[in-house]
């Protein structure tokens, strides 16, 4: 091998210049933030559709390929989240309320493309499923979209995790595509999150993974979110 190939790559760190704390990682993050708001604010909702009419086409038939193979089997994982100086309580509560900004939720994710409110009170979500970019709905948290997940391997205890919600992902056709179990329970310092997704069994094991690390972005936003709201 030549020295080359077998360098380390270069670590670059800031000296000095900028004011005010954060780093070059952070620096990015700001501006890459602040480039995707602009095109979501300049295409709009119907024009990122639009954009990604083709995508979304492939990325339907993807999840309906893999349910019609799964046959309502799924594989499931969980991220785990630990967070100081807020309750779940608190974080639940603001979490019902985003659910009717669009911008709220878009803000959580880079790979958010749209994320509506519906009359019924789902949820319609163009997202990215791993590579595959999305168009599903998110039905509605409620106590009938919680009966698949009683007998769950992965339900939590009430008297650790009081904070529960579940439903289902499922396509215009009302293809069930995902199902999703969020649950939520105090600590001594704050709360931890114990946010589990099912995608079909036919998924390939990358796409799970890829949730999972989705998950984490979105709902570190949120419960950022969250507690500069209330400060």
């Amino acid at each position: 091998m030549t020295e080359s190939q077998t360098s380390p790559p270069a670590v670059v760190t800031l000296a000095s210049g900028p004011a005010g704390g954060g780093n070059i990682d952070d620096f990015e993050l700001f501006y890459a933030r602040r480039a995707l708001r602009r095109f979501r604010e300049r295409l709009g909702r119907q024009g990122l559709l639009d954009l990604l009419a083709e995508d979304i086409d492939k990325g339907e038939a993807f999840l309906r390929e893999s349910a019609r193979l799964s046959d309502g089997t799924f594989n499931c994982g969980t991220t785990v989240l630990a967070t100081r100086g807020t309750s779940a309580g608190e974080f639940v509560a603001w979490m019902d309320k985003a659910f009717a900004d669009e911008n709220v939720l878009l803000d959580a994710q880079p790979e958010h493309y749209v994320m509506v409110g519906q009359p019924d009170g789902a949820v319609h979500i163009v997202e990215n499923v791993g590579p595959h970019v999305c168009s599903f709905y998110l039905g509605s948290w409620s106590a009938e979209a919680m009966a698949w997940a009683a007998d769950a391997s992965e339900r939590l205890p009430e008297a650790e995790f009081p904070y529960k919600k579940a439903t289902n992902f499922y396509l215009a056709d009302g293809t069930v595509v995902g199902r999703v179990l969020i649950q939520f329970g105090d600590t001594d310092e704050g709360f931890t999150s114990s946010l589990t997704v099912y995608l079909p069994t036919a998924c390939p094991e990358s796409v799970l993974e890829h949730h999972l690390r989705h998950f984490a972005v979105e709902f570190r936003n949120w419960i950022v979110a969250s507690s500069a709201a209330r400060t």
